[in-house]
């Protein structure tokens, strides 16, 4: 599944050709994603694209009319085509603009989004719970030890709750930890502040380079250009189980937490 720095990509690199285009057009040729896709959806043709944002994993597409949430599901994607570009198979929907080129959306598993919603984001069911963005000045290791605060659950299924702090997913949980040398079962309101503020700074590094490098490809995911992400290659933990720990050598754990896969050093991550 895209993670934050995979949809912030895609966001980064579908930004120029939209800012500032008007709508001609919206084609939904399989409006059954994860939600149907609304009828008021086609409000946004005739409109001017003022702003391409990203909250969590969600895409705004904002105009003066209202704002398009895109959610890239597990499998989707978005790429910036010629208008005429031949139809394949999971090209759902084609947001056409005015200058000859189109924003496809392309989904095979069809569990992402393509909604419509007029009042501030703020008020949308999907975003109004939503905890701070990662790499913003609100994630700071006292708002998550407040958040954390007398929470027996582990560590790691906290830092993957949306409600807590967004966008850490899986691959980039398991690989803060390690990095900060906590152990991802560690009960969450027991990690002090010290701990905290390195886990923070983790966070918002490991975030930061997976954006600069193009987000992680794993199967599904490329960004707006078609080309792969490369921060696999940098990978310490996430899908090496039974390898070599890069800092000591000993051998990497592997359980499931909250039925996620979760690896971790023994060693390096004892705390």
């Amino acid at each position: 599944m895209p993670e934050l720095p995979e949809v912030e990509v895609t966001r980064l690199g579908i930004s120029p050709y939209l800012i500032d285009q008007t709508v001609s057009e919206l084609i939904v040729r399989n409006g059954s994603l994860r939600w149907p896709v609304p009828d008021v959806a086609q409000n946004i043709v005739g409109q001017r694209i003022n702003n391409v944002r990203r909250r969590a994993k969600y895409l705004l597409i904002d105009t003066d009319a209202g704002i398009t949430i895109v959610h890239l599901g597990m499998s989707g994607s978005l790429r910036i085509l010629p208008r005429h570009t031949p139809v394949e198979k999971h090209d759902h929907i084609d947001l056409v603009l005015d200058n000859g080129r189109m924003l496809r959306f392309n989904d095979p598993r069809r569990f992402g989004a393509w909604l419509w919603y007029e009042l501030p984001e703020e008020a949308h069911p999907l975003l109004s719970k939503l905890g701070p963005e990662p790499l913003s000045p609100h994630f700071t290791p006292l708002q998550l030890q407040a958040a954390l605060a007398g929470k027996k659950k582990a560590i790691k299924l906290c830092l993957m709750d949306n409600h807590i702090v967004v966008g850490a997913g899986n691959i980039y949980a398991n690989e803060a930890l390690f990095a900060a040398g906590i152990h991802p079962q560690a009960a969450a309101g027991s990690i002090d502040l010290e701990r905290l503020t390195i886990l923070v700074t983790e966070v918002k590094q490991i975030l930061a380079h997976a954006i600069e490098q193009g987000g992680t490809t794993l199967k599904d995911f490329t960004n707006a250009d078609g080309k792969p992400g490369y921060f696999s290659q940098k990978l310490h933990v996430y899908g090496r189980g039974g390898e070599m720990c890069t800092s000591c050598g000993n051998l990497l754990s592997e359980i499931k937490l909250g039925q996620r896969t979760t690896v971790f050093c023994g060693l390096c991550q004892q705390r």
